[in-house]
């Protein structure tokens, strides 16, 4: 025997009837919560829906930022001395590198 899962459930608040929505036909997650077609939050504000797109770039998250290469730079200053800090970032600086340039 299966168990079916449940269908997501709008939960819109219609304060005029003190109940919620509670429709499971085309439910979205928004910001706000699940909701149907006829309560999305354009739809609540009389604007046309936004079409879907493509999305991010697949590469998109696989960027690597400035502030990680700048990351290696100060593990390799604090590791060599140039850079001040306590004895055991300087240890653990200095290992991190060593783990980078594959010595044990």
């Amino acid at each position: 025997m299966t168990a079916e899962k449940p269908r997501p459930e709008c939960g819109h608040w219609i304060g005029a009837e003190r109940r919620y929505c509670k429709a499971d036909d085309g439910v979205r997650l928004y910001l706000p919560g699940r909701r149907c077609p006829a309560h999305t939050p354009n739809a609540l504000k009389g604007l046309p829906e936004i079409p879907p797109g493509p999305g991010w770039p697949a590469a998109a998250w696989t960027t690597h930022s400035p502030l990680s290469a700048s990351a290696v730079f100060d593990e390799r200053a604090i590791a060599s001395g140039r850079r001040r800090s306590s004895p055991h970032v300087y240890r653990a600086a200095q290992a991190a590198v060593a783990k980078k340039e594959g010595r044990p």
